[in-house]
């Protein structure tokens, strides 16, 4: 049998990987590892020829993950991420510390921006943020206050409040929209001739654009495993993405994105605040001041 030094890729390859798959960009994953970026290219192409695969697609210094790149920058995350929580838990010397738990881009795009409200309610500001593709993570017996996609019959002995809807809708830069006006009629088939942005996901995901635009052929453009990286492509104006509520309203906000329709298209589930039924105090005061702000931003 195989140890895991002996069939697993060497870590620094896979992070290097990772970054790249995130930031979409050898020269954004180089500044975030601070190394150069000769060798962050040379840790992927090591990879590569490791696995015998080809993990990205490349044009220039922009890069897009391949179906078999996208789910290995997932499982490194997933993996990854998992090792540095533990860590990060272990290492924590405070025990008094309240936990948030929540996907990693609804994290960055929704609660950072609400972070030092957190931290002000919070003594002594002492928050742990618990991000994780896992579910079962945020019912960790640490967890105060966790964020989640479902609706409440999913999570028995829970109390869950809706924060928003499941609801999504197009966006582009303000520039892309100067290029395509055609986008802002509201006419579905007006994206079927301009750059599109994809989020990977499952075949049967109906938050895609080939449903939005209502067609059943190939749409071109490059695929994502990371909503943050796919924004990241469309504030630059390369191209239009869908964007689910509550991720995007930062950027709509500062007007680094535009929404292109009125009608956003609605999934039956939604985005919930979810404690336990015996919150602390604290917890309950931070899960109100949560709900509190996406009513009022």
């Amino acid at each position: 049998m195989k140890t895991l030094k002996a069939s697993l890729p060497l870590l620094n390859a896979m992070v290097a990987f990772e970054a790249t798959a995130r930031r979409g960009n050898l020269t954004a994953a180089a500044e975030e590892l601070a190394i150069a970026q000769s060798a962050v290219s040379r840790h992927i192409a090591n990879l590569e020829k490791r696995l015998a695969l080809d993990l990205l697609a490349r044009k220039g210094n922009r890069v897009s993950l391949t179906e078999s790149g996208a789910a290995l920058a997932e499982a490194i995350r997933d993996g990854l991420g998992a090792i540095r929580d533990t860590v990060a838990r272990l290492q924590e010397a405070d025990h008094g510390s309240l936990v948030i738990a929540s996907g990693y881009d609804l994290v960055q795009a929704w609660l950072m921006p609400r972070f030092d409200l957190v931290t002000s309610l919070v003594t002594d500001g002492r928050v742990t943020l618990l991000t994780s593709s896992n579910p079962d993570d945020f019912g960790r017996p640490e967890v105060g206050i966790s964020i989640r996609f479902g609706r409440p019959e999913l999570w028995p002995g829970f109390a869950a409040r809706k924060l928003f809807d499941g609801e999504w809708f197009p966006v582009c830069s303000p520039g892309f929209l100067e290029r395509h006006p055609a986008l802002a009629s509201d006419d579905p088939a007006a994206f079927l001739d301009v750059p599109l942005l994809h989020l990977a996901a499952p075949e049967d995901a109906i938050d895609n654009w080939r449903s939005w635009i209502g067609t059943a052929r190939s749409l071109p453009g490059p695929t994502f495993s990371s909503y943050l990286s796919m924004m990241h492509e469309a504030i630059a104006g390369r191209g239009a993405a869908l964007a689910w509520a509550g991720f995007v309203e930062e950027q709509l906000r500062l007007g680094q994105l535009v929404r292109l329709t009125k009608t956003p298209r609605r999934h039956a589930d939604a985005f919930y605040i979810v404690t336990r039924r015996k919150a602390t105090p604290t917890e309950q005061m931070v899960a109100q001041a949560l709900l509190d702000s996406a009513t009022t931003r």
